[in-house]
């Protein structure tokens, strides 16, 4: 009977290549790598972990700095820059001190130079009258001085009389060009003029000749009235010296023919005014002398020279004035001997 037949055949075999590999021993180099994968791990969680904590950190910074430069002022005030240079001290000195030079101004600071200038007397002079006249005028010019104005020994007796009569006149765009100086050897010849260094003569600047006319004559002489008067009329000399006579020692007057009219707001029609929308929905100017001849007290024209730099001027001198005199306490007195186009036998003025 063969053994191995029927019963060998369901039985597993082995091999002795078989038994030798079953008992060989793991490799011992297997642990450090585990252990070098494991500390690798570790350092990679380390460096990441950092990285995100170093990101997070510039994006915090960079918030703070962004919100820091939001709320800091782009540009710093005079206030902030006195402050950091410890000179608040000497701000409000400063202050102060143009407080006091204010007052000083409207109180008449001015009164011993005043005084230096006015009659040979000592005393106040009664007016300073300025006649409006141009580079174009000088025919105009000569008739009022055959007319209206004294010349020569004449023109220094009135001034003893209390008087100063000087036509009133700007320089030219181009300084020192011919214009200016045929007016100042007009001036050598005649000395009846008031220079206005500081004004431009021309059309459009009119209606600020007003401020520099009251501001220098203020500062020149000392009168109980300030005269505007054009050279395109003929003035009674004698009638307005008496008017004003009449009226010595009353404050706050503002004398003239006064009137209202119309607001032209054409553009390109006699007399428009660039700013007619000022004037409400009736376009009708507010009461004011009209501007051929018109008297500012020496209270009124001191006030336009502490404030001339503030006052706002409008397309005409006469309403410019007007609108000067609205915000104070003026006496508006309408003498109908101002108004140049009436028919009154005593009027002081008439068109020339």
């Amino acid at each position: 009977m063969d053994i191995s037949s029927p019963y060998r055949e369901g039985l597993p075999t082995t091999t002795k290549a078989d038994r030798r590999w079953k008992s060989k021993p793991l490799p011992t180099s297997s642990k450090p790598s585990i252990l070098l994968a494991f500390f690798s791990c570790v350092a990679w969680l380390y460096i990441a972990g950092r990285l995100w904590q170093d990101a997070e950190n510039r994006n915090l910074l960079a918030n703070l700095l962004k919100k820091n430069a939001e709320q800091r002022p782009k540009v710093l005030t005079v206030e902030d820059k006195l402050m950091d240079l410890g000179c608040k001290d000497l701000e409000r000195r400063i202050v102060e001190a143009e407080m006091e030079l204010t007052l000083a101004k409207s109180q008449g600071y001015l009164q011993n130079k005043l005084q230096q200038s006015g009659s040979s007397s000592g005393k106040r002079l009664l007016a300073v009258i300025g006649v409006y006249t141009g580079f174009g005028s000088r025919l105009k010019r000569n008739v009022f001085r055959g007319s209206s104005m004294p010349k020569g020994d004449a023109l220094r007796k009135l001034e003893e009389r209390g008087v100063v009569m000087r036509f009133v006149i700007g320089r030219s765009a181009n300084r020192g060009d011919s214009l200016d100086r045929i007016i100042d050897e007009e001036n050598q010849l005649t000395k009846d003029f008031l220079i206005l260094e500081g004004h431009e003569e021309a059309q459009e600047e009119l209606p600020k000749k007003a401020k520099f006319f009251f501001s220098t004559a203020i500062q020149n002489w000392d009168a109980d009235f300030y005269v505007k008067v054009d050279d395109n009329i003929d003035l009674g000399l004698e009638g307005v010296i008496e008017l004003l006579e009449s009226r010595r020692g009353q404050d706050s007057a503002y004398i003239g023919c006064m009137k209202s009219g119309e607001v032209i707001t054409e553009e390109g029609k006699p007399w428009y005014e660039p700013e007619w929308w000022k004037f409400g929905d009736e376009k009708s100017y507010f009461r004011h002398a009209g501007g051929a001849l018109l008297i500012l007290s020496k209270n009124l024209a001191q006030y336009v020279n502490v404030n001339s730099l503030s006052l706002k001027t409008y397309a005409h001198d006469d309403i410019s004035v007007g609108s000067w005199m609205m915000g104070l306490q003026a006496s508006y007195i309408d003498d109908s001997r101002l108004c140049c186009s009436n028919l009154r036998q005593d009027k002081v003025c008439s068109v020339a």
